[in-house]
């Protein structure tokens, strides 16, 4: 299974390559074949003439200047339409996501033949570092909110680290959001339209370099609308949208949770 990983960057030019280099290191380490696709969301540092670098020492490694209008939503938006795998995975370029994570991820995929699989911050083995308080209260009370209104376990619906198989990306457009609050439309739209998804521990390490582009003033009434859309289609669409196939053997209402499952070396051989 070929795996994809698209990573918006605007202005990453002090994380970049940090990124850029580990994670590329981890997939050849497990032999996992792969593109990494940055969408260059119109930076004035020296974003780009790292990616002109790097292009030409990894044959797997691409990027597209995202043309106007610019945000990260727009930008993972570019790279969801470009993307060549067969599963898909948002990643971050300032270095806050684990490749080990990733991988962990993708085999997770393949073992249990899920059709997503979500990080929590926020479950037992997860690790996380200088995350800063007033987000964290946010992030916490928001996730709360939205577990009550879905009825779901699953506590991080707002963290963007998520791996997609193309299929379920392909059944959750047309996309809406232009900004950060397409981290919530897509795992909530996969919940809400009947794709199977695992939940795992994941790491996430507060950026060393260059400014946070998530604005919280700016991002709330935005996530209000996507998440209230969401909830609409739940309950009043009659299903219209839900997926039309057999689930995989384990399925219990969408989610597996292996936050105590550590997956084994015969597990993931012939991946």
């Amino acid at each position: 299974m070929k795996l994809s990983i698209v990573i918006p960057a605007h202005n990453e030019e002090g994380c970049l390559e940090i990124t850029l280099r580990a994670l590329t290191s981890e997939l050849e380490i497990h032999h996992i074949k792969n593109e990494i696709l940055v969408i260059n969301d119109n930076s004035s540092d020296r974003t780009e003439t790292i990616l002109k670098q790097m292009t030409a020492l990894y044959p797997n490694l691409n990027y597209i200047n995202n043309e106007p209008p610019h945000g990260f939503g727009f930008a993972v938006r570019k790279g969801l339409e470009n993307f060549t795998g067969d599963a898909v995975a948002i990643y971050m370029a300032d270095n806050s996501d684990s490749p080990r994570d990733l991988v962990r991820f993708y085999q997770t995929m393949i073992v249990k033949n899920v059709d997503c699989v979500f990080g929590s911050r926020f479950n037992r083995g997860s690790k996380v570092i200088e995350y800063p308080w007033p987000k964290l209260v946010l992030n916490r009370f928001a996730n709360f909110i939205i577990r009550i209104l879905f009825g779901i376990k699953y506590n991080d619906v707002t963290n963007a680290f998520k791996l997609y198989r193309k299929s379920v990306i392909e059944g959750l457009k047309p996309l809406l959001s232009h900004h950060f609050n397409l981290t919530v439309e897509l795992p909530l739209k996969a919940i809400v339209r009947g794709y199977s998804y695992a939940v795992l521990p994941n790491s996430w390490t507060n950026r060393k370099s260059g400014e946070s582009k998530l604005k919280i003033k700016e991002m709330g009434s935005r996530y209000l609308f996507i998440v209230l859309y969401c909830f609409i289609e739940k309950w009043l669409s009659r299903g219209d949208y839900h997926r039309d196939q057999e689930q995989p053997r384990g399925y219990q209402n969408g989610e597996f949770d292996f936050t105590k499952e550590t997956l084994q070396p015969k597990q993931i051989r012939n991946l």
